[in-house]
């Protein structure tokens, strides 16, 4: 079964009226045949003047204060659209992100809010210490890009203690996995990253970690991930863990879990508007997965 045309339209009507202008451009740069322009704009309509990005970029917090992570997505996002430059990379984004690095040569995860605005409550206890999470994939798109600055140093010194400090915690985030992958596959250290990354397979695969009911609610959310949380393209490193049947079978509970809408929910959300706004985060993500697998009817 694919999706069909009149429930893929429904999604994208879903995107097109609900979703922020982040998520609508990416859908029409990869739906429609737009540019990459749109997009570009998009994200840099999040930039502060201190070279971070913030007002909200993940649609926990309504803060426009800079945030590492934001500026970790707002990277992504220029890479996975084919926009970054080296030139970028040096001069848009490496001085913020040089300016938060931590005497451990690492960059924190988020910062501890400093005004008042609306937000989830772990945003306001946050610790401030550096993170695999955000570390580790701008590492990865520097070395992707054939950069090298000083900065890197410490920085991977940094990253592959953390490897070993943390092990296997956090596998069960899919957010965090593919951050960790972006340094792995990119790094010059080939031999470490085929250790790391056999583990990871393994530790993907222990008992507990996937979750096997799509009737659950939370499948495919936050700590219970399945199978395409890690691979959401035939071509992942991580696609050979699973088995053709297990791939089809998520495939097949992932179409069925849109509403009548369009949309494919998530429990997330401060208001009913950011609640919107994941929705379309995740609508976004899910025609995305289904497209990499040729499973829309067009």
């Amino acid at each position: 079964m694919k999706l069909s045309k009149d429930n893929y339209l429904k999604a994208r009507d879903f995107i097109l009226t609900n979703a922020r202008m982040i998520e609508r451009r990416l859908f029409q740069f990869h739906f429609e045949n737009d540019g990459p322009q749109g997009v570009s704009h998009a994200v840099y309509a999040y930039r502060n003047s201190d070279g971070g990005f913030g007002h909200g970029m993940e649609p926990d917090t309504a803060s426009p204060e800079s945030q590492p992570l934001f500026s970790i997505m707002a990277l992504e996002t220029l890479d996975e659209i084919g926009c970054l430059t080296k030139e970028i990379i040096l001069d848009d984004f490496m001085p913020y992100f040089e300016s938060i690095t931590t005497e451990k040569g690492g960059i924190p995860w988020m910062l501890r809010p400093k005004s008042n605005y609306p937000c989830e409550e772990h945003f306001k206890t946050v610790k401030e210490w550096a993170a695999l999470s955000t570390t580790a994939p701008l590492l990865g798109i520097l070395e992707k890009h054939k950069i090298d600055i000083p900065w890197m140093k410490k920085a991977e010194q940094f990253v592959w203690s953390e490897f070993d400090r943390i092990q296997d915690k956090h596998v069960f985030c899919y957010l965090c996995v593919p951050r960790w992958l972006t340094f792995l596959t990119n790094t010059r250290s080939k031999e470490k990253a085929n250790k790391r990354i056999n583990s990871l397979k393994k530790w993907i695969l222990a008992d507990g970690v996937i979750c096997k009911d799509p009737s659950d609610d939370g499948w495919g959310l936050y700590e219970k991930p399945h199978s395409l949380n890690y691979a959401n393209t035939p071509k992942s490193i991580l696609s050979s863990i699973f088995s053709e049947n297990t791939i089809e079978s998520d495939l097949q509970a992932l179409i069925k879990k849109q509403k009548e809408d369009g949309r494919w929910d998530t429990w997330y959300g401060i208001s009913e508007g950011t609640k919107l706004e994941w929705a379309g985060i995740q609508t976004l993500s899910t025609l995305k997965t289904l497209k990499n697998y040729s499973k829309i009817e067009r």
